[in-house]
């Protein structure tokens, strides 16, 4: 009974030690995203008012459109004032503010443009932006290489990476593809840029790997190839329920319009299963438009003149 009893104090002196070193841990709020992308709009404009562009040209080689930005030092023009390549901006409504987003075509491509929610096939340079003390308060802004891939053995879904490729990739187009007989692949013709996003539109608080939190990323870019998704498995590839042809499909806010969502109900097409509302699959619904028949999803055709509708299958601009 005495042995039970002194294990019964020794536990709740325990549990109450435990319970104070966990309340005592602070715990830091993420920023607010209005005043970081203040902070990152800050930052990625200066870097591209102090550092220049230099990109290879050499079509059919492994290196055309590489990039390399280099810090201003004899007097270079810098990547905002060069007028070779266009440096465009994009709105981006998310988190309840208005991103503006950066970005180079240093060549559009002269395939397919991939729309939000599709696969890509893709070559990157990524780094990040940061202020680094020098001496006393004054800091100097730095960029860190966090990841390359040149050779790239996969494709991405923009749905699931960052929402900045996302935002961007739409507004680039594929180049041709020859095979060879040792299996590789030579890229032609492609699209590429480079993307300066902020912080969120990459990973906000949360950094990832070796990518402190509430770091702008900057990514030089080849869109080589799309792969077709669908979301919703209903035998439609997404690309095909973007209604407006923007190539950009999202989930909105409630009470907000959404053209890409057919019945209404707060879910877009590409991840609605029953699109029109009338509790009918809409993988049952797809009709050939000559035959009147359903198609089985592995004999939906493919339509080269234009978009498809999502009841009737038929091209139209």
């Amino acid at each position: 009974m005495n042995k039970f009893k002194c294990y019964f104090i020794l536990s709740i002196t325990i549990l109450s030690l435990s319970s104070c070193s966990k309340s005592s841990t602070p715990v830091t709020p993420p920023r607010e995203y209005a005043v970081q992308n203040a902070t990152d709009n800050t930052d990625i404009e200066e870097y591209l008012k102090t550092n220049y562009i230099t990109v290879v040209d050499q079509p059919g080689s492994i290196d055309d459109q590489n990039v390399t930005i280099s810090k201003i030092t004899a007097g270079e023009t810098s990547i905002w004032n060069q007028k070779t390549y266009e440096l465009k901006s994009r709105d981006v409504s998310l988190h309840d503010i208005t991103y503006k987003v950066y970005y180079l075509v240093l060549r559009q491509g002269v395939g397919n443009a991939p729309s939000n929610v599709d696969g890509v096939l893709t070559a990157y340079h990524g780094e990040y932006l940061a202020r680094t003390v020098t001496t006393g308060t004054t800091t100097a802004l730095t960029s860190t290489l966090f990841e390359e891939v040149q050779y790239p053995q996969q494709f991405f879904s923009l749905l699931s990476t960052i929402s900045g490729w996302g935002e961007i990739f739409p507004q680039f187009k594929t180049g041709t593809n020859t095979s060879n007989a040792d299996g590789t692949v030579n890229h032609s013709d492609f699209g590429a840029g480079v993307m300066f996003l902020p912080s969120g539109l990459g990973y906000f608080s949360s950094g990832s790997g070796n990518i402190p939190a509430y770091a702008p990323l900057v990514f030089s870019f080849k869109l080589f190839e799309i792969q077709r998704l669908d979301q919703d498995a209903d035998g439609i590839p997404s690309y095909l329920e973007d209604l407006n042809g923007d190539n950009y499909m999202k989930t909105l806010a409630t009470g907000v319009v959404n053209p890409d969502d057919t019945d209404g109900d707060g879910i877009p097409n590409f991840l609605d299963k029953d699109d029109d509302g009338d509790n009918y699959a809409t993988a049952l619904e797809i009709k050939n438009s000559e035959t009147g028949k359903a198609y089985p999803f592995a004999d939906i055709p493919t339509c080269t003149s234009g978009k498809k509708n999502y009841l009737d299958i038929t091209c139209h601009p």
